[in-house]
């Protein structure tokens, strides 16, 4: 991920006020966050095939509803922050694969209506809901492999972000990523 523009802790200290109940808080917030979740979901976009055609401000603009919609939020710091946003950035993801999945008709594609339109075809909705699913169920095995895992490739945390939120070492984050990432390639290529 890139370097924020702005300084990750005026970002935090607008957390922490929009936490207690200042609202103006979260009116000087979102433009600071709009532009690094962007980054984010642009981060994410850029790691699917090329003709995927779910849309980063789709995706961007659906995550900034869902934290701002938020009722006493309980923001740690930036980097807490955007492991949320990731969080909801996968969940998005997932929710529109599924509701792929569950169509009967349509030609091969699901339209999806936020402000943009999205679109997500049946093979990469099965690719979606596959990793979601392996990703549970490293979960299940080591639920902070699987934090790795989603800060990672959902949120584009870089492994010193990655180690703040987690509380852990930056050694540590890189293990897990490791480990995780060939775990999770063998849970998905296992024709067994």
């Amino acid at each position: 991920m890139e370097e924020p523009s702005v300084s990750p802790h005026r970002v935090t200290q607008l957390l922490q006020q929009w936490s207690h109940g200042d609202d103006s808080a979260l009116a000087d917030l979102t433009p600071l966050v709009y532009e690094e979740l962007r980054r984010l979901a642009h981060h994410y976009m850029e790691g699917q095939r090329p003709n995927h055609t779910l849309q980063t401000t789709a995706l961007v603009n659906e995550a900034y509803l869902r934290l701002a919609d938020q009722t006493n939020p309980s923001w740690q710091n930036r980097a807490h922050f955007f492991a949320v946003a990731a969080r909801a950035m996968r969940q998005i993801v997932v929710d529109y694969a599924r509701s792929q999945r569950s169509q009967k008709r349509g030609g091969g594609a699901l339209k999806v209506e936020l402000d943009e339109a999205a679109i997500v075809s049946p093979a990469e909705s099965q690719e979606i809901v596959d990793l979601h699913e392996a990703l549970e169920r490293l979960a299940t095995l080591d639920s902070r492999k699987a934090q790795v895992v989603e800060l990672k490739y959902f949120g584009g945390l870089n492994y010193d972000e990655m180690a703040e939120v987690l509380k852990i070492s930056r050694v540590t984050v890189r293990r897990d990523w490791e480990f995780a990432r060939l775990w999770l390639y063998t849970e998905l290529h296992d024709t067994a």
